[in-house]
């Protein structure tokens, strides 16, 4: 059958969870990206719809609860240091309740609250496509204001 992301391109989500300004990021220990800092996310099942992927992803990676997302962009990501290939749907979110915990220690080795002019680095390709949107629709709201 293969695997995805490895034997063919990959269908994969995410989720930027914002507060007060701050971007939600774990810092990853396996492979695509290991050691690099991400947002919470992983691969969309067969009939899942991506949104969904997204907000499981996020409950299960973070232990927030996310109540609403909204689509962020598109990214794709060409791994050739882990020869990984993906395309992954970004949702962004400040609609949740709780406080965000370290839960699947065998994957992440960290989670924290970032301010989008101090990242840790270095930030996956997924991150920081996601950080571009960020900025670019943050830009976009000032200068329609």
């Amino acid at each position: 059958m293969g695997r995805p992301g490895i034997d063919f391109p990959g269908f994969g989500c995410g989720l930027a969870i914002m507060r007060d300004g701050k971007l939600l990021l774990c810092k990853r220990l396996k492979a695509p990206e290991a050691g690099h800092w991400n947002i919470v996310g992983g691969k969309v099942d067969h009939m899942e719809r991506s949104e969904l992927a997204a907000r499981r992803e996020a409950e299960e990676e973070s232990g927030l609860s996310i109540r609403s997302t909204r689509f962020l962009c598109l990214s794709e990501q060409l791994i050739e240091a882990d020869r990984q290939h993906w395309i992954s749907m970004i949702y962004v979110t400040d609609d949740f309740s709780g406080e965000p915990q370290l839960t699947e220690p065998d994957k992440l080795s960290d989670i924290g609250w970032y301010d989008l002019d101090a990242l840790p680095q270095p930030l996956s390709r997924f991150a920081a496509d996601a950080v571009r949107a960020i900025r670019a629709q943050t830009k976009a709201l000032v200068d329609a204001s």
